[in-house]
């Protein structure tokens, strides 16, 4: 959809439960020697500014990685090296940031395919899609000088069946639509059952918002029902339900062959960023996993 932006949302609560699990997921699908493809269905600008004016409209990282930010611990931890009580998961997450915004002020929200970028090895192949021309550009841009790396203005869900499977038969693939179209549910659907089709050991991300419509309410049951092996879905709530119906309550992280450790290290990750991204005591994080 041609209307969405990200940078409106960029670094907000949902975009911090979706690099911490990415970052998480691909660090340990990386520790092994040989080649991992990474693909992302709707890959955005690559980074934001967050002094611009969409960042700025909303304010939303402010809630997220802005929150985290001015933290005492989180400070300690990227200033004087001392972890604390914070998970490694959610420490991988703001050491990347930090390398954007390398003098400690935050300037700077990175996108899914630039944390990518940062765990991959230089020849591992990564397939970017994006379907906004100003975003497309900006990401073209950035990926102009990375080897092994396509970005393609496309449709994600229609485009994804081509790049799978990888050569390698080894790929993780991060689907991240806006899901400002209630079509988009279905079509999540229809791209995810068909990739499956054609790569089914691929570790697959696939981030969904937790809102009051009937849509967001189900599509955790019927990727559930989509999955032929093991899967984690993990939910972060972080503001209660509006009177008016709208507005974002959380987001969930669904994976489809999730790498060993992924559960565990959300178990931990999880319920520390419930407590400290969590508004008017709404805060709580919740996790189920299926092994076969």
């Amino acid at each position: 959809m041609l209307a969405y932006r990200h940078a409106f949302h960029a670094g907000n609560p949902a975009d911090v439960l979706k690099h911490v699990v990415l970052l998480r997921a691909l660090h340990l699908l990386a520790a092994k020697p040989k080649a991992l493809s990474y693909v992302d269905t709707h890959a955005g600008a690559g980074s934001y500014q967050l002094a611009e004016r969409m960042s700025q409209r909303l304010g939303e990282y402010m809630e997220g990685v802005g929150s985290l930010w001015q933290r005492e611990d989180v400070q300690h931890a990227l200033v004087d090296g001392s972890p604390g009580k914070l998970p490694e998961a959610v420490l991988d997450y703001l050491r990347a940031v930090l390398g954007l915004n390398p003098d400690g002020a935050l300037r700077v929200a990175p996108g899914s395919p630039l944390l990518a970028a940062g765990v991959l090895r230089a020849d591992d192949p990564m397939r970017l899609f994006e379907l906004h021309p100003a975003d497309f550009r900006a990401l073209q841009s950035t990926f102009a000088r990375r080897r092994q790396t396509t970005v393609r203005q496309a449709d994600g869900f229609a485009e994804l069946k081509s790049v799978l499977p990888p050569p390698s038969r080894r790929g993780l693939v991060l689907i991240d639509p806006s899901y400002e179209l209630d079509a988009d549910y279905t079509r999540l659907l229809v791209a995810l059952r068909d990739a499956l089709e054609r790569f089914a050991t691929g570790v697959y991300l696939v981030w969904y918002p937790l809102l009051q419509s009937l849509e967001s309410q189900r599509i955790s049951k019927r990727l559930r029902a989509l999955a032929p092996g093991a899967w984690m879905d993990a939910q972060l709530w972080t503001a209660p339900a509006r009177a008016d119906g709208y507005g974002l309550m959380g987001s969930g992280m669904f994976v489809l062959n999730p790498p060993f450790g992924l559960p565990q290290a959300l178990r931990e990750a999880g319920p520390w960023l419930a407590k400290a991204l969590g508004r008017d005591g709404a805060g709580r994080f919740v996790q189920d996993a299926h092994t076969p």
